[in-house]
Order: structure tokens, then sequence, then C-alpha cells
């Protein structure tokens, strides 16, 4: 496999391990210019840690940075330094977006629960399609993909809706904010998978979206982090490896994971954060209905930037 992964100014840097890093043109762009470019890459992809069925993995798809970023985890001692620096600004514009966009975030689901909801719906619906080209990418469908599928969907399903009442929610303390940033990082380990989708039923979305806003290092941006360095340290490699072997299984499990979920987000559960279908009106259904259709126009555009800006050429080896 060839991957083309790197920024034009970037041209020195190593290329993943198990690929070829194809040659590009020479940038036109400053080296500040290019960072700050990369800091905006951040600033998107911290959208898939807060947005309900928005997944970090897709977005770090559409800009170009999943693949390096995977075998950069998978493979960290290997030209540690020159990754670092690369990737340094993706971090930085990471936490910038937690801080700036989770306040607005918060403001719509405590005013317009329904409708914001229905429209993160309509997203993850949109970007469907995307999962399913990708899951055929290899090899054709087949019964045990289906099957896969099927019963990911109709299991994951009944467990995260009896999550909530088996007492299974994250208590808002260090260890619940620890676990969150595992969600977090299997997030973009796995592209289709929204953490959030499973921190709204785990019950601690809401506190997480507090605690960026207002900034609470200690207790919530320092267990999150944590988190996700510990899981992407020890899941990174191993999902290398899975992708690599049976990307078709995994696609598929992962979109029945995404339906299961995503069908979670507008059905009432236990969950203290769950939708709440109480003095909502006709035009409230009517309104949201608009947004579901939005969200869907908007999750299928996001999939076709994904098909056009995925940097993955696939050649015999």
């Amino acid at each position: 496999m060839s991957y083309d992964w790197r920024d034009e100014s970037e041209a020195n840097l190593t290329a993943p391990v198990g690929g070829t890093v194809m040659a590009k043109k020479p940038g036109v762009l400053g080296g500040a210019a290019d960072w700050i470019f990369r800091v905006i890459k951040g600033m998107v992809i911290a959208l898939g840690f807060i947005l309900p069925g928005v997944s970090g993995g897709v977005l770090a798809a559409i800009m170009g940075l999943y693949e390096p970023l995977l075998r950069f985890l998978a493979h960290i001692r290997r030209d540690f330094v020159k990754n670092l620096l690369f990737f340094l600004p993706v971090g930085i514009g990471g936490l910038i977006g937690l801080v700036i966009l989770s306040r607005p975030l918060e403001y719509l689901l405590e005013r317009w629960q329904v409708i914001v909801l229905w429209g993160f719906a309509g997203a993850i619906l949109g970007t469907l399609p995307a999962l399913f080209r990708e899951s055929t990418r290899t090899k054709p469908r087949d019964r045990a993909d289906i099957a896969w599928l099927i019963g990911t969907a109709i299991l994951g399903g009944i467990g995260l809706y009896l999550l909530p009442l088996i007492g299974m929610s994250l208590p808002s303390n260090f260890l619940g904010f620890f676990i969150a940033g595992v969600l977090i990082a299997l997030g973009v380990l796995v592209p289709g998978l929204s953490p959030s989708n499973l921190l709204l039923i785990l019950g601690i979305f809401s506190a997480m979206l507090t605690g960026f806003s207002e900034r609470n290092i200690l207790g919530v941006f320092l267990p999150i982090i944590l988190g996700a360095v510990a899981a992407m340290a020890v899941f990174s490699k191993l999902m290398e490896r899975v992708l690599d072997r049976y990307p078709s299984r995994v696609y598929h499990f992962i979109i029945g994971l995404v339906i299961a979920s995503t069908v979670l987000i507008v059905v009432p559960t236990a969950s203290e954060e769950t939708i709440s279908y109480v003095g909502a009106t006709w035009q409230t259904f009517l309104i949201a209905a608009l947004t579901a259709l939005f969200g869907l126009a908007l999750g299928l555009w996001m999939s076709k930037l994904e098909d056009k800006y995925k940097n993955v050429d696939i050649a015999e080896s």
C-alpha cells in the first residue's frame, strides 16, 4: 500500500511503517502557515469528540491524517521527534476546539435537545454510505459480514439500552472522565465510531462539556488526556493489525454499533441524559424532522469529502 499523507511542506518526514510515501510537488505555503493549517485540522477533528454522531476517526480521514496517525501510534519509536512535531499543532488545535465549541453545544442541548439530537442522528445516517463503501473496499460483502452487522446492531442496541437500567453509568469524577478519554481515543482509532453517542448513553456527556467550557484542567482535561493516551498506547497496534487482517469484519461491526447507538439517540432510555419528549409539540417534531434532513445532507456531504480527500492509494506491495 502507498500512503500520501503529509502536508506539502513536510516532504522530509518518514513514511508510515508498512507503506511508501508518494512524492509531492514543493508547497507554496510557508512553515508557519502550514503549522496553522494543521492547528485548524485539529480543531475540526475535535468536533468528533463532542458532537454526538460525529466520528473523530472519520474527520481525521477527511483531513488526511487518519492513516499517518494510526501508523505513528502503532510504531511510536520510529522517527518519534519528527512525527511528534508534525502532530503537535494538530493536538493543540484539538484542545482549542474543545474549549471554543463546548459551550455553544451545551447551550443548544439545554434549550433545543430534541431538535439538536435529531439533527445529529440524521448526520450519522448520512455517513453510513461511506462506511458501507469502506467495508467492501478490500473484498465483496459475504454472509459472515452481514451476520456481524445484524448481530452487532441487535445485541449492541440491547446492551446499550440496558446499561443505564443496571446502573452502568459513568460518575463525573476522575475515573469516569478517564474512561471517557478511552472512548474518545477509540473514536479516533475506529473511523465511524462516535464516542459522544456512548457518553450520552452513559450519562457523562453534559458534565464533560461543562468541564471543557470551564477549562477544568485537573478535573476533566487531565483524566481524559490520560485515558486517551493509555487507550492509544494499548489499542493502536492492535487496531492496525485487525484492520489490515480483517477490514471487512471490523467495518461491519462498526456499522452495526453505529446503527444501534444512533437509534438510542432518539429513543428515550433510563440514562439521565437521554432524549426527552416531554412538552414537545407538533412544531417541535416538524423542526426536528427538518433538522434531521439537514443533518442527513451534511453527513452525505462529509462522506463525499472523505472519499475525495482520503489519501490512501491502494497498490500492490
